[in-house]
């Protein structure tokens, strides 16, 4: 982990915290929430070993990167312009993609709007959803899944941070990072996010106290607004993105998700994908990896496959 080295960049206005290592053909990885750069330590190790330049952001509101105060700093076009003017600034043409969570969603819209600086995605947990021009995600959200489903819970400014600031940081890091129940996530007020905290939370193998102090520790400092904010710009990506209505991906790309995955098990997605309609938005998906007994953190739940499912792909191009 010390030969991973860390620098600020100035891009599109803000600064961006980057961790990297290695040389040779660039792969730029893209974190959710509530995680950092660190969520990829494990790839960026053994890819750098490989021969591979491992460049791992702290996106938009994230760790050590600036956080603008504002849901509408954080929209698809904001982060895809941090991440070209990323690329520019250090050089790069065109890189290997590889996104988790929220990290997935943009690297759709990265591929959506610059496919040009894109050789090849590996995507994780999070499908392609093709925009729907007749509804907003929070109306058919609400609609589908009520007022308690996170992605709801979080829209309020403030609301989602003052629960979060009754429970100790490491808590709330532990709570998501562990969390094995398949979807929808729903969680009613009077439950919080924290859950109670006289019931102990105990840590998998693949998550150590360090790991977990790491994240709180830049959360503690930063607290969680620029997460929640892609959270409430998704009304805002959806008017937004009106041009591009109907595009497919049109980049090579390997998706893997855990059978247990809370994105993968919620109502719908597993429909989409085996009614064809996963392949006819992103034709050129060349590999898709369900693995089994694994949840929604799977790129540090499994990190040694994870790591060979992403160099077995993009060693072809």
């Amino acid at each position: 982990m010390d030969k991973i080295q860390h620098r600020k960049v100035p891009v599109n206005g803000i600064n961006l915290h980057i961790a990297e290592i290695g040389d040779g053909p660039a792969i730029l990885f893209l974190h959710g929430f509530p995680e950092l750069w660190y969520s990829w330590r494990h790839q960026m190790l053994s890819l750098s070993a490989k021969g591979y330049r491992a460049i791992a952001p702290d996106l938009r509101g994230y760790g050590d990167s600036d956080a603008p105060p504002s849901p509408s700093n954080y929209t698809a076009l904001h982060i895809v312009g941090d991440l070209v003017g990323l690329l520019d600034s250090l050089g790069l043409d065109r890189v290997f993609l590889v996104g988790h969570d929220w990290g997935a969603v943009m690297a759709w819209y990265f591929c959506l709007l610059r496919p040009d600086r894109i050789k090849a995605l590996v995507n994780m947990s999070v499908v392609f959803t093709p925009r729907n021009p007749k509804r907003k995600p929070l109306e058919a959200m609400r609609a589908r899944f009520g007022d308690d489903y996170y992605i709801c819970r979080f829209q309020e400014p403030g609301e989602a941070e003052e629960e979060f600031a009754r429970v100790d940081t490491a808590r709330i890091i532990k709570k998501f990072l562990t969390s094995r129940r398949p979807g929808p996530l729903c969680v009613p007020k009077e439950v919080g996010f924290g859950g109670s905290p006289h019931n102990p939370i105990q840590l998998p193998s693949w998550l150590s106290e360090d790991d977990v102090n790491y994240f709180a520790s830049k959360f503690s400092q930063k607290g969680f607004t620029g997460g929640l904010n892609y959270y409430r710009a998704m009304d805002l990506n959806w008017e937004l993105t009106a041009p591009w209505t109907g595009l497919q991906i049109k980049v090579p790309v390997k998706f893997i998700v855990g059978d247990l995955d809370a994105t993968f098990t919620t109502p719908g997605v597993k429909e989409y994908i085996q009614k064809g309609g996963f392949k006819r938005d992103v034709p050129f998906l060349q590999e898709f990896v369900i693995m089994e007994g694994v949840a929604h953190f799977i790129n540090q739940e499994k990190p040694e496959e994870v790591s060979a499912h992403i160099y077995d792909f993009i060693q072809k191009f």
